[in-house]
């Protein structure tokens, strides 16, 4: 066990990312940062629950296995699983449950993220409904449960660092894969190479990184993630600064609609006799879709609609942008509000404080000037 665990990963790779957390490493994308369609590696954030696991030799021998209630347990190596399965790339969101947390008051536990714990990878990999399948799921075959290589934030393999499941129907989504390259290129370690889960939708702590097993359960996983305030939301509201305990939860499973505005970035400045600004972002919501983005100048006075690009897939994010007038010189602020496939759209202020903070999706705030420089 380490007595002073370091980093163990040069966040110099990583470009113009903000640190929230040393051990374990956690750092989030700055907002303007995330202005491309497809999210580049450098620009995408980074979580961790525990210490970093030993790089693997050779990736093409790391193995995973399956057990549980399943007809025919599997251990597959990254080169089995290659060859027995058909390829699969989607575009989708991977996003971290506590994303939107430094924005409840009174501040609630955890990393103090904004809206940059979250990124648009292209992901390659497997279905991991076709592993299962392969396996043969029993009749009484509910829930999996995620287990990784990383050691605890201690330096301890005693207990995992994190270990969640989810049902099987969201397990035998055609999304839900088995993933061993980002964005064209080979997984990258701090991003759980050589194999890892991608659960789109649902908060990140279900997509294991560094996966060495997926154990198939008769009932819900209680590993560390699913039990007590962990990665769960209250049944009914609390109010502000309760410290939930002996209250109903459920897990966290979807994730709510978010839309953040990529440009112009916070505190820009625009020449005097700026009369229009171009304003552009992206919007996602989890196992939904996003209906529609509007956008305000006038703290929700009057709203302008923007124009939103087709999605390559499902849990691929929306792209919109929008011309906004202005009146005059002087200072504005941006709101960005997405709406659901529910009718769900996003609140000025968030309503549903829990002690841990989760699922927090205030409309992102964007301040601007118009003029000299005072």
């Amino acid at each position: 066990m380490q007595d002073k665990p370091k980093l163990g990963f040069d966040l110099s790779a990583k470009k113009g990312l903000s640190l929230l957390g040393e051990t374990p490493l956690v750092a989030e994308t700055p907002e303007e940062l995330l202005d491309d369609e497809t999210t580049p590696i450098a620009r995408f954030f980074v979580r961790n629950n525990g210490l970093l696991p030993e790089p693997a030799g050779d990736p093409e021998a790391w193995a995973f296995t399956i057990d549980g209630e399943v007809e025919h347990p599997l251990r597959l190596t990254l080169a089995e699983l290659k060859s027995r399965f058909p390829h699969k790339t989607f575009r989708m969101v991977l996003e971290c449950g506590g994303n939107g947390r430094s924005f409840f008051e009174p501040k609630a536990e955890g990393n103090a993220w904004t809206n940059g714990g979250a990124g648009c990878a292209e992901w390659t990999g497997v279905s991991l409904g076709d592993v299962l399948r392969a396996a043969g799921l029993k009749d009484i075959a509910l829930f999996t449960g995620h287990f990784g290589a990383d050691p605890d934030k201690h330096g301890s393999h005693e207990q995992q660092a994190m270990s969640r499941g989810m049902p099987i129907a969201k397990a035998l989504e055609e999304h839900t894969l088995l993933v061993w390259a980002m964005n064209g290129e080979p997984l990258p370690f701090i991003h759980g190479g050589p194999l890892r889960l991608i659960v789109p939708g649902w908060p990140g702590s279900l997509s294991q990184k560094w996966l060495t097993r997926i154990w198939i359960c008769d009932r819900e996983h209680d590993g560390p993630g699913m039990t007590g305030l962990s990665y769960r939301l209250p049944v009914h509201p609390l109010a502000p600064g309760s410290d939930g305990r002996g209250v109903e939860t459920r897990i966290l499973e979807s994730m709510p609609v978010r839309s953040i505005v990529t440009a112009p970035a916070d505190g820009a400045r625009y020449r005097e006799g700026t009369r229009s600004i171009e304003v552009r972002g992206a919007a996602w919501a989890g196992d939904d879709t996003v209906t529609r983005v509007d956008v305000t100048l006038d703290g929700g006075a009057t709203w302008v609609e923007a124009t939103m690009t087709r999605p390559r897939n499902r849990y691929d994010w929306v792209r919109w942008h929008v011309s906004l007038p202005l009146t005059g010189d002087g200072y504005y602020e941006i709101f960005a509000r997405a709406t659901d496939s529910r009718g769900r759209a996003q609140p000025f202020r968030a309503a549903n404080w829990n002690p841990n903070g989760y699922g927090c999706n205030v409309m992102h705030r964007v301040a601007i000037t118009v003029g000299p420089e005072a």
